[in-house]
């Protein structure tokens, strides 16, 4: 038997398959990276936040404790002073706290604060606290003050609220 030739076309390889533009699934895959990403650096700097609040925290217990055993007036106001002014370069921006003294400094811890005494009332002291005699500072209200510094850490919100 002949073998008759059909009418057949040779075999046309389709186009190779384009890497552009990405299937709907790899957009999507894209912005949930995206996403993931940004919530874990979120979460990241939340959890250093309240670690430097723990701190912060932790460094007031240790001042209350040392001047429980002193009673040294002086010392606590200093040490207080310097931790506020640590505290606030931390969690507010540093350009807008590193270089405020006196009544400024005063006045920005009142208006991050929840108990608005530091401009008028008993966190008064801080701002002249390193320049006092000794003798001066021994009529402070040691307790008053220390729940006041207290207040003032624990009120601080996240630094990238703020920034």
């Amino acid at each position: 038997m002949p073998v008759e030739s059909l009418p057949l076309r040779d075999i046309h390889l389709p186009e190779a398959v384009s890497w552009w533009p990405p299937a709907p699934g790899w957009w999507l895959l894209l912005v949930l990276a995206g996403v993931a990403i940004a919530a874990v650096l979120i979460l990241i700097r939340l959890r250093q936040r309240k670690r430097l609040k723990r701190a912060a925290l932790a460094e007031l217990e240790t001042i209350r404790g040392q001047y429980q055993q002193t009673h040294d007036t002086t010392e606590l106001v200093r040490s207080l002073s310097a931790l506020m002014r640590r505290a606030s370069i931390s969690f507010q921006q540093r350009r807008d706290t590193a270089s405020l003294t006196g009544e400024r400094w005063l006045r920005h811890l009142d208006a991050t604060a929840v108990r608005k005494n530091f401009e008028q009332g008993t966190g008064r002291v801080l701002a002249t606290a390193p320049y006092q005699p000794d003798s001066r500072l021994a009529t402070v209200d040691s307790d008053a003050l220390l729940s006041l510094c207290e207040d003032w850490l624990r009120a601080q919100p996240p630094r990238g609220a703020n920034q």
